[in-house]
């Protein structure tokens, strides 16, 4: 994010906050996940393809006998995604779409088997999603975007972790997209989270929190 806390601008391209170095990080990240989730917003607006892009961290995850991609899930309230989007053409791992009872038959049929479409009850809560993913197996869940999945996760304490990168710049524009929006978190100033990591990245900060009572 930036130092005042937005992740992108209003302009029409996606702001690159980041660098080469912070990219290769996020990937070895990637790599030691089983699965990463995104919003529905960030498939439409970003057309993320969500793969590890290193072709030795590929190798090794398969000699460890893992599928070089991880599984990609998304939740979607009223089932606008694009069948052609990135996330469901690209990498060979499983394709998860989370969403209400009322839009998955039909949401379903239109993705044409390019993701499993489940069920997740009406409302779609964390919980259930998060619970279904554990019985497939899913041990770490790396969460990437966007600001309302950050909102969400941490909103609800269901985030262990917290990798926050500082860019050195201002966006300064109120109606840009921040990296959590409004809510009631659990991480107050009476509840903080530990500071387990601070990593400078040319002229990037990496500041890595866990949860009170997680280890790492």
């Amino acid at each position: 994010m930036s130092v005042d806390g937005y992740i992108d601008d209003t302009g029409g391209e996606r702001l690159r906050l980041s660098t080469p170095a912070d990219f290769d990080r996020v990937d070895s990240v990637r790599a030691g996940c089983d699965a990463i989730l995104v919003g529905a917003g960030t498939v439409r607006q970003d057309d993320p393809k969500l793969l590890i892009r290193s072709p030795t961290r590929r190798e090794q995850r398969a000699a460890r006998g893992l599928p070089p991609d991880l599984t990609k899930v998304t939740l979607t309230a009223g089932g606008v995604l694009d069948p052609d989007a990135r996330f469901f053409t690209t990498g060979e791992s499983p394709k998860l779409v989370y969403t209400g009872s009322g839009t998955a038959p039909e949401l379903a049929v239109r993705l044409d088997g390019r993701a499993e479409v489940i069920d997740a009850g009406d409302p779609v809560t964390l919980p259930t999603v998060l619970g279904d993913l554990a019985a497939r197996g899913v041990r770490r869940l790396m969460v990437e975007g966007g600001g309302g999945m950050h909102t969400r996760f941490l909103a609800e304490g269901l985030a262990d972790e917290l990798q926050l990168v500082v860019a050195p710049f201002l966006i300064g524009d109120p109606s840009a997209p921040r990296f959590v929006g409004s809510g009631v978190f659990p991480q107050s100033p009476s509840h903080p989270m530990r500071l387990a990591e601070l990593t400078r990245i040319g002229d990037l900060a990496l500041l890595r929190y866990v949860a009170v009572g997680t280890r790492g």
